[in-house]
């Protein structure tokens, strides 16, 4: 099922997934805006429905196993292999170095045919990331899929297929560049904040 980017759009403001601050990406830049993506995937029909769009662009591409890194490519990873009705795995964090890797006895053959998915790509690190991951294994990338690629589609991958739900161009700015930083705004790390309380 094909869906527009107004319509993507809609689904991330219905959700509260739209903030405004003074925000940390995890490429190290900041930004005024952030879209915390887990408003949204905390729905599961709402996930349903952005997955099968990427499946739907994805389909021609033989995918045999879905990658995605930690962490809410894990969720995109496992609702996209279940539509395409392949396996899903995940790259985590190499503990004390750069880079993803495969645990947990996560394995690909040679060759075989892996679509990354990830949710909000701003400099495409953790997609590339994943890529070198599936590389290292021998397996071959076939494509990309995100829900937002706010670098509004200047983060590329050697000529790789990539799926987009929503374009978008969001500022950000290297902390030494930020105007909020320089006129003193408190600087948020997005996920950092517990859930407020809620009494009966």
């Amino acid at each position: 099922m094909r869906i527009g980017p107004t319509v993507v759009e809609d689904i991330f403001s219905r959700a509260g997934a739209y903030l405004e601050g003074h925000f940390l990406l995890s490429s190290g830049k900041h930004s005024p805006v952030y879209l915390e993506k887990f408003q949204v995937l905390q729905w599961p029909q709402e996930t349903e429905r952005l997955c099968a769009a990427i499946v739907e662009s994805a389909r021609g591409l033989g995918v045999e196993t879905v990658a995605g890194p930690t962490t809410g490519g894990i969720i995109l990873a496992h609702e996209v292999g279940r539509q395409l009705g392949v396996r899903a795995v995940y790259a985590e964090r190499v503990p004390d170095g750069p880079g993803r890797e495969f645990r947990r006895g996560f394995q690909m053959r040679p060759g075989e045919r892996v679509l990354v998915v990830d949710d909000i790509m701003s400099t495409g690190g953790s997609v590339q990331e994943t890529i070198d991951a599936v590389r290292a294994c021998g397996a071959e990338v076939v494509g990309v899929g995100v829900l937002v690629d706010r670098s509004a589609g200047q983060a590329s991958f050697d000529g790789l297929p990539v799926i987009a739900l929503w374009d978008v161009s969001i500022q950000a700015y290297r902390p030494e560049e930020c105007p909020q930083c320089a006129s003193g705004v408190p600087l948020i790390k997005p996920g950092t904040t517990p859930a407020p309380m809620v009494r009966a």
